[in-house]
């Protein structure tokens, strides 16, 4: 059916190669994506109306790291351009918003991490609680170990389980030209390998990756004049739990329920579900929270085990949604992205193609 002016989809997308370590800066990373996002959706970035980033400075290692990735979207003539301290998902959320205000129709969102520049774990330990958990050294192997531990202890799954729920990721991302990690793996040697963190094994960690992602956003018929079969956003919602891992149940992920509840995920079933789940075990904590059934198809592009550039891994689940109503017809995907220790913070978009 006609969508009003008010509506608004996704209309054009890029992703860079995934790689375990680039000598490109950011904003190097940067242009060709921007470029070939804004080239997919048939415009120019003088047909852009609001453009704003994800990024992070502790990955950069510099304080407004964001300032030179401006250079990327060619900040000449001035554009109207914002950031966000977060993952290129938010971007799009940010950039969603601003196209409800009605006087533009279209923007642009990215993300960008350069994950090689440093070690995961003792980075993140910087931006933990500083009154608790960064005196404790409490890296997020050892945090994620700890919520795995409780997944195991209350009888929900079991190691063999979230092995093969790898080995399923992996496999899918054979099919992703933009996957980093994939292939066919053997259970019973994942399960043999040794521990990094009891009871976290190498598999069911998320892979180091340097890579950038951009959407174009487009509202109303202007989104009909750009793409033949435009991804609406038809919800869209965020939500936030405790810092402190020790203040929730970490067996479940109640600020996800909320979201996509506030999304409108109960309007009806979706055919896909791209989940933002770096490590593995986190998946079954959120398929479960979403209430997904098993007619769902969870994770085609391999999802985060497949390739994991931090501050652009949430952004490539939406993209993935997406590009599963834009180029393979699917009629009602979902997309989630998460942000902060355990599953703390938690977006999820309802994405609808037109029947």
């Amino acid at each position: 059916m006609p969508r009003s002016e008010n509506d608004i989809a996704i209309v054009g997308y890029a992703i860079s190669p995934m790689l375990r370590r680039t000598d490109q800066t950011e904003t190097m990373m940067m242009l060709p994506v921007v470029a070939g996002a804004i080239k997919s959706a048939g415009l120019t970035k003088d047909d852009i109306g609001f453009t704003v980033s994800g990024s992070c400075d502790y990955l950069s290692g510099q304080a407004f790291s964001f300032v030179s990735n401006v250079d990327a979207y060619g900040a000449w003539p001035p554009i109207n351009e914002s950031h966000v301290e977060m993952d290129g998902s938010f971007a799009l959320y940010e950039a969603f918003v601003r196209l409800l205000q009605g006087d533009i129709d279209t923007a642009l969102a990215a993300g960008v991490g350069k994950n090689s520049n440093s070690d995961p774990s003792t980075l993140y330990t910087i931006e933990m609680d500083p009154y608790y958990l960064t005196p404790l050294g409490a890296d997020p192997w050892s945090l994620h170990a700890l919520q795995y531990r409780a997944l195991l202890d209350s009888g929900k799954t079991t190691e063999r389980d979230v092995a093969e729920l790898v080995a399923r990721n992996r496999a899918s991302a054979k099919e992703n030209i933009h996957a980093q990690v994939s292939g066919d793996y053997d259970v019973d040697e994942l399960l043999a390998a040794d521990y990094i963190r009891t009871p976290l094994r190498r598999h069911d960690l998320p892979p180091i990756t340097d890579g950038c992602a951009a959407v174009v956003l487009a509202r109303g018929q202007k989104a009909y004049e750009l793409c033949e079969r435009p991804a609406w956003i038809t919800g869209i919602d965020h939500r936030i739990e405790p810092h402190l891992p020790t203040l929730r149940d970490l067996t479940t992920s109640v600020s996800t329920t909320q979201a996509a509840k506030g999304a409108g995920l109960d309007a009806g079933p979706v055919e896909v579900a791209e989940l933002h789940a770096p490590f593995s075990y986190q998946e079954l904590i959120l398929a479960e929270s979403l209430g997904l059934d098993a007619d769902t198809q969870i994770n085609p592009s391999g999802g985060a085990l497949a390739a994991n550039p931090v501050m652009a891994t949430g952004l490539i689940r939406i993209i993935e949604a997406a590009k599963q109503i834009i180029e393979n017809g699917k009629r009602r995907t979902l997309a989630h992205t998460t942000s902060g220790p355990c599953l703390q913070q938690n977006l999820v978009a309802i994405l609808e193609g037109d029947e």
